[in-house]
């Protein structure tokens, strides 16, 4: 796959505040010392946050096996996932029973997203690209703006960990499935380099059950074929260090896809996720830190029916950011401001087709005694909806050295899309932006066997965005009033490393049409356990995932059942650099469904011959 010329005109040479991470699987029973960045947009280590982090580093990655990010993101903490019928189709995420447009998706700080849609393409990012992921869960609009109702998913392309590393995977499985990555990543003197080429590719399974034209359901129509699916991806990043004071990395990655749907209008798909950027970094002092981060975000979609072009929608997000971190007194002060601008190139015309926004942010952290505080505030002015302030208070008690007390207050907002504002026949340019407020109380202690959590939370989510019959047009129209509480316990058991997760929501509707009833596709009940442990040089591992039952629309007229799916996975060292792995997802065959009429994956494998030099 070649790089676009866009994409080539669009990088820029920035700076590494991030520079080589390999935090532990943060809600996990390793390292919590582990240095995290998404709660803050500072560093700090994993048991200084006072918010409720989930981090998911390499190591895990490979000892879990994921067939894709979706299934990797599935059962942790307050997070439901949603698949329109497999590999490759359309997938959501919905973080606290918010909605799937609530959740702000970065890679490696820049946001991605479709602008028209407003979500992003989380089925093209493969697992193989990623380093490590952080979830951070709860409002964080004062920090980043729009969208950040339900929380944060950072994802951090492949970094190096050694002075040369060469690494391969390939694989093959069910479905004609077939996997491959090759990296090439490393370390030089001040400087550092990493490069990573994937691709999969599956004959995939019918998307959409047969049955859904009669009811209107899903794709509205009948095509009972294999649905497949073909990705490939490519990162390119380095960095270089030229003094104690100044330092600058940059980056590009992307991931085109060829997608195979059922449906009347298009039926495949073309598709392109891209990020460019860079930081440049500047500390004067050890208490006065500068980063200047300049990139740009694309999301390109062309769609097709039996194979005749129908239509395209491009758009491209450009952002830059200026942050400045001082030590004061003890404490941290940031402040900074950020500019983005979102363009919309289609074949569909749009009344307005592009917009700026301007946001000044400042966030003071200080820890007194055992106690400490974090305060953020932020100001939007968005040359189409005009201003939109935000701010978060959040407060932590280490009561004792194992046990720590939290409890935090944020306001959030979603700015409406450029489908919902301007789509011809459809959009309403009156619409205001979706706002929330929330509350939470968590607890958590750390100990020599593992790590255990538990948090509770109230979101309130006022003039969400829904059709509104009386304009002929979407209108904020709706309010939801969402309850939960997140449990983690994760340790070692007799040489096993035991991990479980639990959910309980409450999602309801609270407009008058509704009221009472459930938000679609969030389950009231989700857990996840996953055991593994080692046996020399041979290791096996399970995960199991229950889901309760969900609506699939807002009159709770269309129930999607509860289910349970098992994954198993073995794998062994053949030698020090080369393993083999082998997964058996869905290994009791469970039929179940996500979204109405759409299908999932069977009983499938994929086996997987891996090669990365032992650091």
């Amino acid at each position: 796959m070649a790089i676009s010329n866009s994409l080539v005109r669009r990088s820029v040479l920035a700076t590494a505040l991030f520079s080589v991470f390999s935090p532990a699987f943060a809600d996990g029973a390793t390292d919590l010392d582990s240095v995290v960045v998404t709660a803050t947009r500072t560093a700090q280590t994993q048991d200084q946050t006072l918010s409720a982090v989930t981090v998911i580093d390499r190591a895990d990655i490979e000892r879990l096996q994921p067939a894709s990010l979706a299934d990797l993101l599935r059962g942790t903490p307050g997070m439901a996932i949603a698949n329109n019928g497999g590999p490759g189709k359309a997938t959501s995420a919905f973080l606290r029973g918010t909605e799937a447009d609530h959740v702000l998706v970065l890679i490696d700080g820049i946001k991605i997203g479709s602008a028209t849609l407003g979500q992003a393409s989380l089925q093209d990012i493969p697992v193989e690209q990623i380093e490590r992921i952080e979830i951070v869960r709860g409002p964080f609009s004062s920090l980043y703006g729009s969208e950040a109702i339900g929380g944060v998913i950072q994802i951090f392309t492949r970094r190096p960990e050694g002075a040369f590393v060469p690494s391969f995977s390939l694989g093959v499985g069910s479905y004609r499935d077939l996997a491959g990555s090759a990296g090439l990543a490393g370390k030089m003197g001040d400087g550092w380099y990493s490069l990573e080429a994937s691709h999969d590719q599956t004959h995939g399974i019918n998307a959409c059950r047969v049955g859904a034209e009669e009811v209107g359901a899903a794709c509205f129509a009948d095509q009972p074929d294999k649905d497949g699916y073909r990705n490939t991806a490519l990162t390119l990043q380095g960095g270089y260090r030229f003094s104690e004071q100044w330092d600058a990395d940059a980056r590009a990655f992307r991931s085109e896809s060829h997608n195979w749907y059922d449906g009347n209008y298009s039926d495949s798909a073309q598709n392109a996720t891209q990020v460019v950027g860079g930081r440049l970094h500047y500390r004067p002092s050890k208490d006065l830190t500068f980063t200047l981060s300049l990139g740009s975000s694309g999301d390109f979609s062309k769609d097709y029916l039996q194979g005749v072009y129908k239509d395209r929608f491009d758009t491209h997000r450009d952002v830059g950011s200026l942050q400045a971190d001082i030590g004061l007194g003890g404490g941290l002060l940031s402040t900074g401001f950020d500019w983005m601008r979102d363009d919309v190139d289609s074949t569909t015309a749009y009344a307005v087709d592009s917009r700026i926004n301007r946001g000044l942010f400042v966030q003071w952290q200080q820890t007194f005694g055992r106690q400490s505080l974090q305060a953020s505030a932020r100001r939007d002015d968005n040359s189409q909806f005009g201003g939109k302030n935000t701010g978060s208070l959040l407060w932590g008690w280490d009561f004792t050295q194992s046990l720590r007390l939290t409890a935090s207050y944020g306001t959030a907002f979603k700015a409406p899309t450029f489908n919902e504002l301007y789509y011809p026949y459809y959009g309403n340019p009156n619409l205001q932006p979706e706002k929330s407020q929330n509350l939470e109380l968590g607890l958590r202690g750390s100990y020599g066997w593992g790590y255990w959590s538990l948090n509770a939370f109230r979101n309130k989510v006022t003039n969400l965005i829904t059709y509104d019959a009386a304009i002929g047009a979407p209108g904020n129209v709706e309010d939801a009033r969402i309850r939960g509480a997140e449990a983690v316990v994760s340790g070692h058991v007799a040489s096993w490393l035991v991990t479980g997760t639990a959910t309980w929501l409450d999602p309801r509707d609270e407009s008058d049409v509704y009221h009472g009833n459930l938000l679609p596709r969030r389950a009231r009940e989700m857990a996840r356990v996953d055991v593994d442990r080692t046996f020399g040089d041979f290791s096996v591992g399970g995960s199991w995932f229950v889901s309760g039952r969900r609506y699939d629309d807002l009159a709770n007229r269309h129930p999607l059942g509860g289910y349970a799916i098992t994954d198993l996975r073995v794998a062994y060292a053949l030698t020090r650099d080369l393993k083999v792995q082998l997964a058996l997802n869905n290994a009791f065959g469970k039929n179940y469904e996500t979204a109405w009429y759409y299908n999932q994956p069977g009983r499938n494998y994929m086996l997987t011959l891996r090669y990365q030099p032992a650091q």
